[in-house]
């Protein structure tokens, strides 16, 4: 038994849908998150800046290494 419907390919929804207003802005904040989307995966991608500031490393007055008598 072959129960296959023949379905043309690329036809899903009549063309008198895909021209109404409520799908058009379905399809543009489809587009809007997925552009989102893609702009945050690749900011995790990207290695954090830091900003240098005064308060680093270089205001400790002593180590804190291991071996105290390791330079500053």
């Amino acid at each position: 038994m072959n129960l296959i419907v023949q379905i043309p390919r690329g036809i899903i929804l009549p063309e008198s849908v895909l021209l109404s207003d409520w799908f058009a802005v379905l399809a543009s904040f489809v587009a809007i998150n997925t552009v989102l989307y893609l702009v945050l995966g690749l900011a995790k991608l990207l290695p954090v800046i830091r900003i240098r500031s005064a308060r680093g490393r270089e205001r400790r007055s002593e180590t804190r290494n291991i071996d105290p008598e390791a330079s500053v």
